[in-house]
């Protein structure tokens, strides 16, 4: 029964439905078969199997023998494989002259939508935060030159943030650039500091600045991602913007760029934070002379 099931699915891949394959198999075992005889020897249902018989005359692979009882036999295993293989081959030679023609016709189409371009299909609209954090690790793992952000609360990321390490440890090593500039908020935060830390180990840049205006990334200076917080929504809600554009990445590191020179290092804004010294208590004034002792 399997070596019946392969040899069935070896006429299949020839051009036979199942049920061809079938009873083109049980036709073989001996000279002729009835109708019902071969239903049942192929365990096709009697009322296809007329059906399956005549496709099969019809691909020359089965003969008629008319009479009271018309009766039906195969052709010859050799013939019938040369004949599916002939028509397989004329099969292919449609195809291929439809769709060389299909191409030719359909090319115009596809160069003139060449020239048109959605205004909007360079901009990422996201909203969910497990979306934007994964798009934010995306753009650190793929940067090759350049990584430039502004980082402040709320986070959608861990804040170990161990896909932007591992590209700030990547892309200094390749002498390239990784800079960071931080709300002063962050320097409340003993456990951010921390891994601020393991940044400037990793080769990156950071800054302090008293305020920024918004969340950014900047990778290679052609995409952006940008969180745009609700204004009227809770305060967690926000949306992401990635825009892939060049110009956009341009006018971005040049605001980058001013916030950058105005900021604190990160040594510095810590020691600016670090209370002063407190002062040594005032002398105590002179005590009045003890008129027992004048």
């Amino acid at each position: 029964m399997q070596t019946d099931d392969r040899r069935a699915a070896d006429l299949e891949e020839l051009g036979l439905t199942n049920y061809e394959a079938r009873v083109y198999l049980a036709l073989i075992r001996r000279d002729v078969f009835t109708a019902a005889e071969v239903a049942r020897e192929a365990g096709v249902p009697r009322q296809r199997v007329y059906d399956v018989l005549e496709g099969l005359i019809r691909r020359q692979l089965a003969v008629l023998h008319p009479g009271r009882v018309a009766g039906y036999s195969a052709v010859a295993p050799d013939t019938a494989v040369e004949r599916l293989i002939e028509q397989q081959r004329r099969s292919l030679g449609r195809l291929e002259r439809l769709s060389s023609e299909l191409a030719r016709e359909l090319t115009p189409t596809f160069d003139s939508g060449r020239t048109h371009t959605d205004p909007l299909d360079y901009v990422e609209v996201l909203r969910d935060p497990a979306d934007i954090g994964e798009r934010f690790a995306r753009l650190q793992t793929t940067a090759e030159r350049e990584l430039l952000s502004f980082s402040k609360p709320p986070w959608f990321t861990p804040p170990e943030n161990l896909a932007g390490l591992e590209a700030s440890a990547r892309l200094h090593a390749a002498g390239r650039t990784v800079r960071s500039v931080y709300s002063r908020e962050v320097l409340d935060d003993p456990a951010l500091v921390e891994v601020m830390h393991l940044f400037v180990d990793a080769g990156e840049e950071i800054r302090i600045a008293d305020e920024l205006p918004l969340k950014m990334i900047i990778a290679d200076g052609s995409t952006v991602l940008c969180d745009m917080p609700d204004p009227v929504a809770r305060d967690s809600a926000t949306t992401s913007l990635c825009i892939r554009h060049p110009s956009l990445a341009e006018a971005l590191q040049l605001a980058f760029g001013a916030i950058w020179d105005n900021s604190l290092t990160l040594a510095e804004a810590l020691k600016d934070r670090q209370p002063t010294a407190s002062s040594e208590p005032e002398a105590s004034k002179d005590a009045e002379p003890d008129p027992s002792q004048a």
